[in-house]
């Protein structure tokens, strides 16, 4: 391997400006064909102003959204687990709560998200309710990191006769007893106030023993959700026990009282006797000495801890009678006639600490700790304990029930915290996310190659998302060795080295789990200079453009990627799912910084003014972002814009997406050893470029994509030598017409291309772009007959509940340009939608709730020029390949001769074949002779 290269001072710069739209990308390397060497670099989101449009529109919604969330709904799991207050705030479910998907294990990666969200809306818009909410969050997340480094500390509430104890859920918190609370008689009573706060069966109250094979218990609910006591010396199969009769109350004080004595054991429920086992032979001498005695905690490792508030909790070695549990009812036992637990008795009255005080009088006090134990280094931060990454190290199979991802949300909560210390400055967000590196490399770098190879490559469990891009980042900002060699332990070898030799070896892998991964090669290259990672990075790229791309940008079916250019074989109700479009953008946009390639741009307008515009729904939600997971392409579907129980990962990426619509309009270029030297103009979007090393202005006016071109203004105090290069869209074969200051500018555009204007730039100037557009189809790699319409950059989608493929032709009215469009009737006063054959097309990027058809049918049962049917079936060679797809593979025809004379030639060729009999040929060339045509 090469040596790590020092690239700092030539990146530094880059990296600042380009986080803030939530990437941190270093462009170096050789510019691509026809380009001058050199660097390409983008703006800060706040160099860029969005005007009025489609996306300004859209971002309104998701920044609405922003400012009205609680983040402390956010904070609720990150609070919990340090076992801090929560203030009452409840957790937002889904993926980001404990009741959601695989128990909650995702869970701090939809704070992540936000994170970097409202970074991103306070770069754009400056607006200080953004600061605000970042700084409240880097509060909190530095208040839990200190937290997490001490040892637990009790939460006290209002209890039964005082203070009690909370638990909260999510803390993962129990109270260790020492030995000999138990005693070693035949007769006891154990008593205990709890408020439960959770549903969940099998929450122990009390849990004594030694594993799973000797222990005697108290569980709030058991399977029917009644209380249960039970005892066993020969596990589970041999408890002797007592059940309830009805669940306890959620929320409410309840006093749960067990007697032994004389072979009877009675359990009591607020001072009732609800159920009586009179064959219940084991006592506390038949346990002997046990080595755990724990309250909230059972020995069994699937089984929750206790969510709620103890107080009170007593054992005598004496079965009180039923008159004395029910005195415990009314005051402490302090007060009662039974007085305190002769073995042990906690009044739970701390308000600080982590110790109880026993007030039996044999000191038998009581510690408060995790289950976890506790971080193996200070800078861990995380809404969940250490286990799931502790776990990972050991695994040879993948089981997200018992870890998902965890250094995928490991990634987000950096990300979010490198973003919020761009945003806003605050040093201690920099210092959190310098103690998550520290952390992982401290736990990474012990581990042998061989172990983190097959962490990596496990599905989902291994998964990391975009850590890596991220690390490179955190690494240019603080400098640490470590940081780097961090970065570098998550190469997955195999994957590099395949996509290195420009082997495919994507079919069946998990699209969203490694398309971040070459993001992050990319930042490596730029870190260590190793050619191995830019390679793989751009030749994954084109194994997945166009060969795994629906015509919407999107990529993935069901979250994997199936064999190579099969679209319309894998076409279905789970296509594209939202974070594959966010992240193929990042991607993209990294490798054009290292490689002028226009088919990066090109890609990059395609997702995202259709699936990435289209993922998110044009209505305000205070509660949601409205944002798809999966966009089905099957005919008839209709998009969900609340998936799954929420707070999914495709729903984080949507907010980001949504707040930095304008991070790719413009790059500078610097040519090596100059300034910057060129504009790039890669998106045709309403926007106001700030250009603080030139001193100027770059004003763009447009409604594209309603309208067909754009206007340039160049403003500010003096001139500057600079090339604009305008990207030529590689669609646009009906002409780019380039004005500066009214004059038509030399040169022959070519699509798929940036057209260059170098000149002295001086306030007032004005470039007007014309492009034209088309309606074309784009046909499925695997089957030519299904197809997507395309006008310009919009996907144009048929709205129709049908579930079969609509079945239409378009060369009935073609121009003589070949544009399908004349076939299609637009729909008055609302722009880009249109009918055919009474079925509404629309634009991919409204977000509404149609039913849609992205891909149609393709039939052309019969030769029709310019309206005109000759009656003619329309034959087709064996590859599908039909007689009017021949002739207007020839389009663009200046004139109707060369039309004509276009129809005459293929029609004598199909003739000459025996695929056309020659008066069926005559008649198609008297009716192409007949018909008018548009031009």
């Amino acid at each position: 391997m090469t040596p790590p290269l020092s690239r700092r001072t030539l990146l530094r710069a880059t990296t600042l400006a380009a986080a803030a739209s939530g990437l941190s990308m270093a462009p170096a390397g050789a510019a691509g064909a026809a380009e001058p060497a050199g660097r390409t670099r983008p703006f800060g989101l706040g160099d860029v102003a969005l005007g009025r449009g489609l996306f300004a529109d859209k971002r309104a919604l998701m920044l609405d959204h922003a400012r009205g969330y609680d983040v402390n709904r956010l904070l609720q799991v990150f609070r919990a687990n340090a076992g801090l207050p929560t203030g009452g705030a409840v957790a937002p479910g889904g993926w980001e709560g404990l009741d959601g998907e695989a128990n909650g294990n995702l869970r701090g990666h939809y704070t992540g998200h936000f994170l970097t969200m409202l970074a991103q809306a306070k770069a754009s818009t400056g607006e200080e309710v953004f600061a605000e909410k970042l700084r409240t969050m880097i509060d909190a997340l530095t208040e839990v990191r200190a937290a997490l480094r001490r040892e637990p500390t009790v939460l006290g509430t209002d209890g039964r006769f005082g203070s009690a104890a909370e638990q909260v859920r999510g803390s993962c918190r129990y109270v260790d007893l020492p030995s000999g609370v138990l005693g070693d008689g035949t007769a006891i009573t154990l008593s205990a106030w709890v408020k439960p706060t959770h549903d969940a069966n099998w929450a122990r109250v009390l849990d004594f023993g030694d594993g799973t094979g000797r222990y005697l218990y108290l569980a709030v609910r058991n399977a029917a959700g009644v209380p249960r006591f039970a005892v066993t010396v020969s596990g589970a199969g041999g408890e002797q026990g007592i059940d309830g009769t009805a669940p306890l109350p959620l929320g409410e004080w309840s006093h749960l009282a067990v007697t032994i004595g004389g072979g009877t054991g009675t359990l009591y429920v607020n001072g009732t006797a609800v159920a009586r086992n009179t064959g219940l032979t084991l006592t506390p001498a038949a346990l002997g000495t046990l080595s755990d005695h724990w309250l909230g905690r059972s020995h069994y490792a699937a089984d929750p801890v206790f969510a709620g508030a103890f107080e009170e909790f007593n054992i005598w070695s004496r079965a009180l009678g039923a008159g004395e549990v029910a005195e415990l009812q009314d005051r402490r036992a302090a007060d009662a006639s039974a007085g305190p637990g002769d073995l042990v008795s906690y009044r739970f009255e701390e308000t600080s600490g982590s110790r109880f005080a026993d007030s039996s009088g044999h000191g038998r006090d009581a510690t408060l700790r995790r289950t976890w134990g506790g971080p193996s280094h200070p800078g861990f931060l995380a809404a969940y304990p250490e286990t799931q990454f502790i776990l990972l190290e050991s695994m040879t199979s993948s089981d997200y029930t018992r870890v998902w991802a965890p250094y995928y949300t490991a990634h987000k909560i950096l990300r979010g915290l490198l973003d919020a210390h761009l945003a806003t400055g605050d040093e201690r967000a920099l210092d959190l996310a310098s103690g998550m590196g520290d952390w992982m490399y401290a736990r990474l770098s012990r581990l042998p190659a061989d172990t983190l190879q097959r962490m990596w490559g496990l599905f989902s469990s291994g998964e990391y998302g975009g850590i890596v891009e991220a690390i490179c980042d955190l690494h240019e900002r603080t400098g640490k060795a470590e940081h780097l060699a961090l970065a570098r332990l998550f190469d997955l070898d195999r994957l590099i080295d395949a996509c290195a030799a420009g082997t495919d070896v994507l079919d069946g892998l998990h699209a969203n789990q490694h398309i971040p991964i070459f993001t992050g090669l990319v930042r490596l290259y730029d870190a260590t200079g190793e050619q191995r990672y830019l390679t793989a990075a751009k030749n994954f790229w084109r194994m997945v453009v166009p060969h795994r791309m629906y015509g919407i940008g999107g990529t993935s079916t069901g979250e994997f990627w199936k064999a190579r250019d099969v679209i319309a074989g894998t076409i279905g109700a789970t296509n594209a799912e939202t974070c594959c479009a966010y992240n193929m953008l990042k991607l993209s946009r990294s490798l054009f910084f290292h490689e002028q390639d226009p088919a990066y741009m090109d890609y990059y307008e395609r997702a995202l003014y259709n699936q990435v515009l289209g993922s998110k729904q044009d209505r305000p939600d205070a509660e949601k972002p409205l944002v798809t997971y999966f966009i089905g392409l099957t005919p008839g579907h209709v998009r969900d814009y609340t998936p799954k129980q929420g707070t999914t990962c495709c729903e984080g990426t949507g907010m980001e997406s949504a707040t930095k619509y304008q991070d790719s309009v413009y790059f500078a270029a610097t040519d090596s050893g100059s300034d910057v030297s060129a504009l790039y103009v890669n998106l045709y979007s309403p926007s106001t470029l700030t250009w603080a090393e030139r001193g100027l202005t770059v004003t763009q006016t447009t409604a594209y994509p309603r309208e067909q071109g754009s206007t340039l203004t160049i403003g500010g105090s003096g001139s500057a030598d600079f090339a604009l290069r305008m990207r030529v869209p590689g669609w646009a074969t009906a002409g780019f017409r380039v004005t500066v200051n009214g004059r038509a500018v030399g040169g022959t555009p070519t699509p798929g291309s940036y057209f260059t204007i170098a000149r002295t730039w001086r306030p007032g100037d004005t470039v007007r772009v014309g492009i034209p557009f088309r309606l074309r189809v784009e046909k499925a790699l695997d089957d030519p007959s299904l197809q997507a319409l395309f006008y310009g950059p919009v996907n144009l989608v048929a709205r129709n509940s049908a579930t079969d493929h609509l079945e239409l032709g378009l060369y009935r009215n073609a121009a003589l340009s070949g544009d399908l469009l004349p076939s299609l009737t637009p729909v008055a006063g609302a722009p880009l939608h249109y009918t055919l054959d009474g079925i509404e097309f629309a634009p991919f990027f409204e977000g509404t709730e149609n039913p849609t058809h992205a891909y149609i049918r393709r039939s052309e049962p019969r030769v029709v020029f310019g309206g005109l049917d000759s009656g003619v079936a329309n034959p087709a060679r064996s590859d599908a390949t039909t007689l009017l797809d021949e002739i207007w593979a020839g389009a663009p025809f200046r004139r109707k001769g060369a039309l004509v004379a276009r129809v005459r030639d293929v029609v004598a060729a199909w003739v000459a074949q025996g695929l056309l009999g020659q008066a069926e040929g005559a008649t198609v060339v008297r009716t192409a002779e007949k018909a008018s045509y548009q031009a």
